[in-house]
This record gives structure tokens, sequence and C-alpha cells, in this order.
């Protein structure tokens, strides 16, 4: 386990984390008697532009133009930090998980999980004439990188280079209506030459993502190449922010994980679940959105841009939890949408809920139009309706919560 230095604070130990007094993790309570901490009222009527402060919205803009794909998220993951730790303990793992924790609250403990890593690119050859070859990190479509601007990390900076591809004026017919393969591109920072290219400081496995920065449309909407899922990371600080200015009975932890794009069963999560050995799990990651052209609703749900956060049913995700975040939605007159994933939900919640015995798991998921591009868009009003409904939860757990099923 990594101390983070800048901090100054080591993860908590087992002695200094509370132990539970409440039953073995795992049962919901019966419908019908009374939920965990029923008695509480519904907060406030909620106005997203009084609570995205200039604050906030500078943090949410670091934090998506920071680039950081899967396995390199050192700046990503620095920006969390720096903002969790003005009113939070934090940490880090080997993986490159950032964690932060209140200094309040006792069991159940409650783990709030949000990837930070984004895709993008890996060099993977130096040609002698000067072109660089790459690899995909996480999965993408080739044809949203042609003609591309791209920001190489490189061991002595940044460095800038464009996506290139065969003009389509000397394509024969047969090449222009085929569809673009990754190994069909390559990188053109301007080298002639293999020897220019190292003196850039470029060597093979370095990261790189399309340099593009985040853009505000109109409304509350965003762009972004990493929404997903720097979003995640955001709203679960969010959340415990939330928590820090009116906590309960339950301690919660915030972790911005890493290599969740890459890590198809769970990445980064699984060690930081591990690690934490949590009574209860959100993950919050994104979803479709289906409220654009040629999406068909009978196989993905409807899910709009402005329509609230997405809770998840399926194999992965626990019922009682699911049931849990419906009512606290419901109470605090918070709109969602109901997304099914009968096979696996893509996300680190399928990590997360087989961690040691199992780990009750619930998914908050925010629409996204355009997911895997460098202009996927949200509406800043789902953030932080997803982050209102992940403290919510947390403050309506006790040391009676049992998510076993009978």
């Amino acid at each position: 386990m990594t101390t983070d230095d800048s901090s100054g604070a080591a993860p908590p130990t087992a002695e200094e984390l509370p132990v539970a007094e409440s039953s073995p993790k795992g049962q919901s309570s019966p419908k019908g008697e009374s939920s965990p901490r029923a008695d509480l009222p519904p907060e406030a009527e909620f106005s997203p532009e009084a609570e995205f402060s200039p604050e906030k919205a500078s943090f949410l803009e670091r934090l998506l133009d920071a680039p950081g794909p899967s396995g390199f998220e050192v700046r990503p993951a620095g920006v969390w930090r720096k903002e969790a730790r003005s009113f939070a303990r934090v940490w880090t793992d080997v993986v490159g998980n950032s964690f932060a924790q209140l200094p309040q609250g006792d069991r159940p403990l409650a783990l709030l999980a949000g990837h930070i890593d984004e895709i993008g690119l890996q060099i993977t050859h130096l040609d002698k004439s000067g072109l660089l070859y790459f690899a995909g990190i996480g999965g993408w479509d080739a044809q949203v990188l042609v003609g591309q601007r791209i920001r190489i990390l490189g061991a002595r900076g940044d460095v800038a280079g464009v996506i290139g591809r065969k003009a389509i004026h000397l394509m024969e017919p047969k090449e222009r209506v085929r569809g673009v393969k990754l190994k069909g591109l390559w990188i053109d920072v301007g080298a002639a030459s293999r020897e220019e290219v190292a003196e850039l400081g470029v060597r093979v496995g370095d990261p790189a993502v399309i340099d593009s920065r985040m853009v505000r449309l109109a409304g509350d909407r965003i762009a972004s190449r990493a929404i997903d899922n720097r979003m995640g990371a955001f709203v679960v600080l969010e959340a415990l922010r939330l928590l820090a200015a009116e906590p309960g009975r339950a301690v919660a932890v915030a972790v911005a994980t890493a290599q969740e794009e890459i890590g198809y069963s769970g990445g980064g999560a699984r060690p930081g679940a591990f690690q934490l050995a949590p009574d209860v799990a959100l993950v919050v990651d994104v979803t479709h959105a289906t409220d654009v052209p040629g999406v068909e609703k009978k196989e993905v749900g409807e899910h709009a841009l402005g329509g609230g956060p997405v809770l998840t049913r399926g194999s992965a995700t626990h019922p009682a939890v699911f049931e849990l975040l419906a009512e606290t939605a419901e109470a605090n007159g918070i709109p969602y949408s109901i997304q099914a994933a009968p096979l696996r939900t893509a996300t680190d919640a399928d990590g997360i809920h087989l961690s040691r015995e199992g780990v009750p798991t619930g998914l908050v998921s925010v629409p996204n139009r355009y997911m895997h591009s460098p202009c996927e868009m949200v509406s800043i009003a789902d953030l932080l309706a997803a982050a209102r409904l992940l403290a919510a939860f947390v403050r309506r757990l006790d040391e009676e919560v049992d998510f076993r099923r009978v």
C-alpha cells in the first residue's frame, strides 16, 4: 500500500476503522418494516444553479482536462486528491486508486466508487520515418480518431501530434467504403526520423489522449473526452462533500478507482474494495443516453439527459440496495430511470460485488451521449442529482442495516 506523500496521511488500519456491531452483511429489511434511517426528512428543495458553484465548476473542468488513460491516471488522480484533501483524509494504493474518508461516522462502511481513468492510446512502434504506431487503451471506434490532434505524455513533457491516414483522394473506391481500423492509422509529430522522435522524449509505451478540452454547451450541458468516467469520480467526491456538511451514522469512503476501462472484471476497484471491506458499495458510471436518433430503446431503455440518475437492476447489483436507492430518490424528489443488466454491468460493480465474501452493490449511472468519443455529453443537473442521491442513501444507513438475502 502506497501512502500519498503529499498528504502525509496513511490509510486507516483495521483497528482505526470502527467494528460493526450490526448483523452480518447481505440481508435487507422486509417491506413494511422500518427501513434504515427512514425517519430522516427529505432534503430541502434543490437548485442546480445554486449548487454548482464556480469552485465546483473549476474543479470539474480541471478534472476532465487532465490527461490520464487507464494505467496512467496520475494527473487526474492528483487533481482529485488535492480537492478531497480540503475536507477529508486522503491516501492511495499501489494500483492507482485514490481514497478519501471523512473523520466522522461509524459502521456500516459505505464505499462510493467512480473510476478516474479514460480511454487512450499507447505508442507501440517508432518508425524510422518518424511516424508513430499505436494501440488502443480501452475500447475505440477507430473512425473517431481520424484527423484528431493527439497529446502524447512523454518523459520530458507533453508532445503534440496528429492522427494520420491516407487522404480520401488517394484511396481506391473499395478503400473508401471499408471501416477504419486502428492498424491503418498512425501518429505524426512532425519528426523526420526515429532519432528526432527520441529527442522529443517519446518512447515506446508512452500513453496519449485526444487533445481536446471540456466545453460548455447550451443550458447546463458540457462535453469532454473524459466524461467516462471522470464524471463518476467527481460525483462520489461531491457526495462525500455533502456528507461532510451533513453526516449520518455510517462512515463513507469515496474512491477514484483506476484501470476500469481495461479491467474487465473490476480493474482497480477490486483491490480497492478488498482493502476497505465495505458493508455496502455504490458505483457511479455513465450509461448511454437514448434521446438521440438511432438508439433502440427496447434494448437499452429510455434515459434522457436531464432525466436524473439511472438505477441498474441485474446480476451484479443487489436487489435491496436498488430498492433503498429508489426509495431514497423518491423521498427526496430526485427523478430517476431504471436499467436492466442481465449479464454484466461493464462497470466497477462487476468486480466490487464479488470482493471478499461479497459486497451488496448498487449502480447509479448518468446518461451520456456519444460515449467513447472526444465529445461525450452530460447534464450538470444529473451529476448533482446523483451526488445528492448517494449522500442521502448513506444517511439512511445505520448499525441495524442488514443486506443478507432471504
